[in-house]
């Protein structure tokens, strides 16, 4: 009989709170000294890809990390030799067999016609102020397909360590890629302070939205993870 190690990690340590980079890493290492050789990692995501729309589930195949170009990285100074290699390669830091089996999973369990499985970039920020409207077009010409504050840090570290990494993100709300319009619009003209409010707030993400989204989508993404787990995925 062949034993796995599961650990079940209920919320997370984000860099917004505070927290170092450190700190939100850590428990990847402590998996890894644990056993563990899989995490599937969870998140919700604001949508980029106008095909996206709330309540849809991105299966992660590549990411953006620009803070982590910047020097705000997980594997910053010495290097642990015993986790992993002081250079390690992200081309391949979303596990193609285990995509495929959430695709096996979505099949046999969500019925044609209902909630969307895609695959697509997910970039990371800091947070916690969601992105202005000129960053989420700059995310979206650069080739994300969803923004959010999380899961990144984790993955790299994963990977360092040679974790073999499957990254979910429920798309709780669509960013705003029209520009703010000109205080000079002939458009505007003749509109009182409330109806000019109104325009701007068009698209505005707001948190509680954010969590009730989250909260509607969340059987579905459960199911999803238990089907992928009880499919064996360690192989075919």
């Amino acid at each position: 009989m062949i034993i796995y190690e599961q650990i079940l990690m209920v919320g997370r340590a984000h860099y917004y709170e505070g927290h170092t980079i450190d700190k939100v890493t850590f428990p990847i290492r402590v998996f890894k000294l644990l056993g563990v050789d899989t995490i599937v990692l969870t998140n919700a995501a604001g949508g980029l890809n106008p095909e996206y729309t709330v309540g849809d589930i991105v299966l992660l195949n590549d990411h953006i990390f620009l803070a982590g170009l910047a020097g705000l990285h997980p594997l910053r100074g010495p290097n642990i030799d015993e986790f992993g290699p002081r250079f390690p390669p992200l081309s391949d830091a979303y596990d193609l067999e285990l995509r495929r089996h959430v695709h096996k999973a979505w099949k046999a369990l969500i019925p044609p016609g209902g909630r969307k499985l895609h695959e697509g970039v997910y970039a990371f920020v800091g947070g916690p102020s969601y992105e202005t409207r000129a960053e989420c077009r700059l995310l979206r010409q650069i080739g994300a397909d969803v923004v959010g504050m999380s899961t990144v840090p984790e993955i790299v570290a994963a990977r360092h360590c040679g974790l073999r990494v499957l990254a979910l993100s429920l798309v709780t709300n669509t960013a705003v890629l029209s520009p703010v319009p000109r205080g000079d619009d002939c458009q505007l003209r003749g509109k009182n302070t409330r109806e000019l409010e109104v325009i701007l707030q068009e698209g505005k993400a707001n948190h509680e939205e954010v969590l009730e989204a989250s909260r509607s989508a969340a059987i579905d993404m459960q199911k999803i993870v238990i089907q992928f787990i009880m499919d064996g995925f360690e192989g075919s």
